[in-house]
């Protein structure tokens, strides 16, 4: 639960009618009244006797019958917010949180028939709006002095009574979001993201793989951000400003955001400590950069936090630049995973300690950082069966982490761990299914019976409830797939599986026996992330094969040889935003 107080105002009537108007896209859905300072307060949304201004009105009497110095701004306006993920509360829960927050706040005192007047305004499933005058019946002004650090201890109260997501307010860490105006400013331009979002991602990326200074100021141009240094008058960089090009304020100047606006770690200071060590000088040949990477980071797990707290608060902020450099390298099939892997874990780098940037598993883990940026070039980006044990480490290495946090008392960070940690393990399971496709071969007798008239030819592909194929392809484990809410997920990829011509039944079988399932939570969400994998293989194989034939000059043999040898990747279709990599294959051939 998230209380916002919003700048004092002097329009109380302009602000009610808004909160019950349409709002500014018609997202202003069923306006209405769910608590007040008096019961029997008339609702304008539900009355036609009773209007806004007469409700403004009422708020404002006391304002007006002030007869020492009135407030200039005299309209206090908080919205109190639910994450996504919570559940919708009642009105009469939402009223329950207004009054806590007006009591909280110094407005309205539960046991001061004297307070300030207010109401909230309910317009949407997850917040509500409350709006008071400052102004107390006993012709005094509140003391709001503290307001927003006791509503802030208010909503963690609410959030273990309803039962809703547990956040932790003012530990430092917490990224720097994009404001409204940034995000209605994107969407006029057509931007996918606010540009304050893309910069702090070309930020991160090059921190995380930067060896100094210099090296960090030309991965920053190299991304196409324009940089801006701060020099001191004796010749020392003090801090540096980034904005994107193509982004300018009214006046038609660059938007400049300082590092520090972009994250609590990105400013110039925290960037440094990441090199502040002794330099490291990493090593390994192309073809053994995930394995050495890979032994890294099981050593570094090992060792995360063993050297107390501000130790291990160094140890997570490595471990996180490893993750995002990770995913810059990382397999395309598996990328997207990657990155909102390293988008999640984000906060749980950023431990609410001072930070000790040296010990063994900080050390491992700018090592493997090293290790993958500086091979970029030869590191097998789609090699899945290499990066699969690294992925697993990877996997290990945040566990060891949240772990940590929780004996540390860091929920939100011990959260944010637990989540990259999800996300890794479904890159795991795609993996998997991946390198599966690559090796798969039909069964010849499924091949022939798919020839025939035999018993599915009276099914259309896709049409069979799937039961009997599960059975059939894990017979050990059939039970409690049936039984898991992820089984409607899994038949409907094997309803693909079957429209795409494969046997479905062998298929299951094929990526089942690929990595064992007794220790999966949700055999069936394993199943489905091995089976996503294959389906992205086989797509972009067949993608591929479509590519050569086309290219194939005219009056060729049409003949499809051999499989390309591993680290030649064949040229595929590759999702939005991977652009980057084009010009790789093409240098190899």
């Amino acid at each position: 639960m998230i209380p916002k107080e919003a700048r004092p105002g002097d329009d109380t009537a302009g602000l009610l009618f808004y909160l019950y108007g349409p709002g500014k896209r018609d997202e202003h859905v069923d306006p209405h009244m769910v608590a007040a300072w008096d019961p029997y307060v008339p609702d304008p949304g539900r009355s036609d006797e009773f209007s806004i201004p007469d409700l403004a009105m009422l708020l404002d009497a006391p304002v007006r019958a002030l007869t020492g110095k009135k407030p200039p701004l005299h309209v206090f306006h908080v919205a109190v917010r639910n994450p996504p993920e919570d559940r919708t509360l009642t009105d009469a829960e939402w009223a329950r949180v207004a009054r806590e927050m007006m009591h909280a706040a110094g407005i309205a005192p539960h046991t001061d028939d004297q307070g300030c007047r207010w109401v909230a305004v309910r317009h949407a499933d997850d917040h509500i709006h409350i709006v008071a005058t400052r102004a107390r019946e006993d012709d005094r002004q509140p003391d709001t002095s503290w307001s927003k650090l006791r509503m802030q201890q208010a909503a963690r109260g609410f959030e273990v009574e309803f039962g809703l997501r547990r956040l932790t307010h003012a530990d430092g860490t917490a990224r720097r979001w994009a404001k409204t105006g940034e995000s209605e400013k994107a969407a006029r331009r057509g931007l996918s993201e606010p540009p304050r979002e893309t910069l702090q991602r070309a930020v991160r990326e090059a921190a995380a793989a930067a060896v100094s200074d210099t090296d960090f100021f030309e991965r920053l141009a190299a991304a196409g951000l324009r940089v801006k240094q701060r020099i001191a008058p004796d010749g020392n960089v003090t801090g540096y400003s980034v904005a994107l090009p193509g982004d300018r304020d009214s006046g038609q100047a660059p938007v400049w955001f300082p590092g520090t606006r972009l994250a609590p770690d990105l400013s110039l200071p925290r960037v440094r400590e990441r090199w502040s060590g002794p330099a490291l000088n990493p090593a390994a040949a192309p073809a053994d950069v995930w394995r050495a990477a890979a032994e890294k980071v099981r050593a570094a797990a090992d060792q995360l936090g063993a050297g107390g707290l501000h130790q291990g608060a160094g140890d997570v902020a490595a471990l996180g630049d490893l993750i995002v450099v990770a995913a810059v390298v990382s397999p395309y099939l598996v990328r997207s995973q990657m990155r909102q892997a390293a988008y999640e874990f984000e906060r749980a780098s950023r431990a609410p300690a001072a930070r000790h940037m040296e010990g063994q598993a900080r050390e491992l883990y700018r090592e493997s950082t090293q290790v993958l940026s500086r091979s970029v070039s030869s590191v097998g980006r789609n090699d899945t069966v290499a990066a699969l044990g690294f992925l697993l480490a990877l996997v290990t290495a945040v566990e060891a982490s949240r772990r940590w946090h929780q004996a540390q008392e860091h929920r939100v960070q011990a959260q944010a761990a637990g989540r990259a940690g999800r996300l890794l393990h479904e890159a795991v399971e795609v993996t998997v299914g991946v390198n599966a496709a690559r090796e798969y071969r039909p069964r010849t007798k499924r091949a022939a019976a798919r020839k025939g008239t035999g018993r599915r030819a009276a099914t259309a592909p896709g049409a069979r409830p799937m039961t009997g194929t599960v059975q059939e392809a894990v017979p050990e484990h059939a039970r409690e797939i049936l039984a898991d809410p992820a089984w409607p997920a899994l038949r409907a990829r094997l309803a693909e599986v079957e429209k795409a011509g494969d046997d479905a039944a062998d298929v299951l079988a094929t990526v089942a026996a690929r990595k064992e399932l007794d220790s999966a939570d949700s055999v069936a969400e394993v199943l489905v992330w091995r089976l996503d994998g294959w389906r992205r293989q086989r797509n972009a194989a067949l993608t591929a094969a479509g590519s050569s034939t086309t290219a194939a000059p005219a009056g060729g043999t049409g003949r499809t040889g051999p499989a390309r040898k591993q680290g030649t990747p064949l040229p595929t279709r590759r999702p939005l935003g991977e652009e980057q990599e084009r010009k790789g294959p093409q240098r190899g051939r």
